[in-house]
């Protein structure tokens, strides 16, 4: 019989987490034989396998992929190559499900037959975490249903492109080959947006599912030249869905807007995390390499950077600092 959810987990370097993850699964009041958990050990050098064998003693559904460390993107691809279930939730293993949600989001995902079904989140820091977590139990849910290009254009907040806040159909991902772009990071950003753009029905509910843990070694905390080369290769995966056929001129403004305040985001994080002029330049070079025609026409602003981009990417950057500097300071004064 085939399974109604696969639960996909990457596990690198997460000892300290995987537990209150799985704690959080086998909390929804799922039978096991519904659903099936495939754990995917990114050649993970501390002690998470430990845990989860020990895991393994209680619960017959869970499924262990190993292999060596390719990244989260590649992970999550080997796991989706072999996932049975009609839906898909990627969770990450540092995170948590909230209590008893996902049995009325796969539910409806199920009933509907949607391609797409996004709920809400909650981000808590680790200190939060440590103490019980008391939610108010949802009232009078309420679904909202669109097109994935509606959506797209209406509601998509391109700052929150979180796989895991979402259940994908399966049929939906492999009719279409979407997979996440391999061996980066900012690999949600690309895939999502394909995923609304062929998605012919989508639903939207503001019940809480995921609670996002806030960790201090999070990826801005330690910014490298692999991130500033992943950065720009998802932007330019981003940028050439524009060339899908049948996008519209709204859809192809929205994204534009959305690819816009990914590189802005990077041109912060750059300027912020990079002092070294060689290593702004090597970022403006990643950039060039993978998203060569990137240009922005909506709006004086969009128009302005996308010239002294084009003219000096150095001079760009040093006029957004200034700009940011100034900022800065006038909110201090203030």
């Amino acid at each position: 019989m085939q399974k109604h959810l696969s639960i996909i987990v990457p596990v690198y370097k997460v000892e300290k987490y995987i537990r209150p993850c799985f704690e959080s699964i086998f909390q929804q009041g799922l039978s096991d034989d519904i659903y099936e958990i495939i754990v995917v050990n990114d050649g993970t050098p501390d002690h998470s396998m430990e845990v989860v064998a020990d895991l393994l003693e209680q619960h017959n559904n869970i499924t262990i992929i190993n292999q060596e460390n390719q990244g989260l993107s590649v992970a999550r691809n080997t796991a989706l190559a072999c996932a049975t279930g009609e839906y898909i939730l990627m969770l990450d293993s540092d995170d948590l499900l909230v209590e008893n949600s996902l049995p009325l989001i796969l539910k409806k995902a199920i009933n509907s037959k949607a391609d797409i079904v996004m709920a809400d989140f909650l981000k808590m820091e680790e200190e939060e975490l440590r103490m019980p977590i008391h939610l108010p139990a949802p009232k009078g849910i309420e679904w909202k249903e669109k097109t994935g290009k509606q959506f797209f254009v209406e509601e998509l907040n391109p700052r929150e492109c979180y796989v895991w806040r979402s259940v994908y159909r399966r049929e939906f991902l492999q009719s279409h080959h979407i997979q996440f772009v391999p061996g980066i990071y900012y690999q949600d950003v690309p895939f999502t947006h394909e995923c609304y753009l062929y998605a012919q029905k989508c639903l939207r509910t503001k019940l809480l599912l995921t609670i996002y843990r806030q960790r201090s070694d999070s990826t801005q905390a330690h910014y490298t030249m692999k991130h500033a080369r992943d950065f720009s290769i998802a932007i330019g995966k981003t940028w050439l869905l524009r060339k899908n056929e049948g996008i519209s001129p709204g859809e192809y403004r929205k994204l534009q807007a959305d690819v816009f305040c990914s590189f802005y985001s990077m041109m912060r994080t750059t300027l912020y995390f990079m002092p070294s002029f060689n290593d702004r330049l090597h970022t403006m070079q990643f950039l060039a390499e993978n998203a060569p025609d990137l240009r922005f026409t909506d709006g004086r602003t969009q128009k302005m950077i996308s010239f002294l981009y084009h003219l000096s990417p150095y001079l760009l950057m040093s006029v957004l600092s200034l700009r940011w500097k100034w900022h800065h300071r006038k909110t201090a004064q203030n």
